[in-house]
């Protein structure tokens, strides 16, 4: 109704209502050619961690941690989710770790254990309007196995703010924050992808991030 009829309604509905379930891809096979780790960070609201490998130019979100901590009824501190990172890279060479700017605490435990770390680009609309692209084109897939983000995916839906605003609801939100993280930070691309070196954490990422 905004573009083709060109009234000025309100946004509703879901966000990436493009998605359909059978875009859900399966992990290549053969080695990922680089490796990264997109982090929403959250206390008493979930942490999501999503693992990417790039094949051929089009990254892949093979696995996940996702942890409720309402739902658990335990709060995790920042060690123990440097260690469920840990995990999750599985001894992979983790290039770069992208992490929510307002994570301060978490970002400083993560690069004194020696991760690279970038800080993600953070701006929702354009972010969200970047990932839709990047989705629609197939650059970033989400592989079948990644069930809170796929969860999320059919879920994640637009509210007004009470101003003339859009915004997408703050629920379902975690595992879409990082995935828009990685997409802005990373999978949008500019420039290449460093040689991996021998010992994975000293491994700095097109120059740009921050140790």
């Amino acid at each position: 109704r905004r573009f083709i009829l060109g009234e000025w309604v309100a946004a509703e509905g879901r966000v990436y209502d493009f998605w359909d379930e059978s875009m859900a891809g399966q992990l290549p096979e053969g080695p990922g050619q680089h490796w990264c780790i997109s982090c929403d960070y959250g206390t008493v609201n979930p942490a999501s961690f999503g693992l990417w490998g790039e094949w051929e130019g089009r990254w892949y979100r093979v696995a996940e941690y996702y942890y409720d901590a309402r739902r658990e009824g335990h709060q995790k501190t920042d060690e123990e989710y440097a260690e469920a990172l840990e995990r999750l890279a599985g001894g992979r060479e983790i290039e770069l770790v992208v992490v929510d700017p307002s994570a301060a605490s978490f970002i400083e435990v993560l690069r004194r254990k020696g991760w690279w770390v970038r800080k993600a680009e953070n701006d929702v609309l354009s972010g969200i309007r970047l990932t839709s692209d990047l989705l629609k084109a197939g650059k970033i897939v989400i592989c079948e196995g990644c069930a809170d983000c796929l969860r999320e995916m059919e879920s994640y839906e637009w509210v007004n703010d009470g101003s003339g605003h859009d915004v997408p609801r703050k629920e379902n939100d975690h595992a879409m924050d990082e995935m828009r993280y990685f997409a802005m930070s990373v999978a949008a691309g500019h420039g290449t992808m460093p040689t991996a070196c021998a010992v994975t954490r000293t491994t700095n990422w097109r120059g740009a991030a921050e140790r």
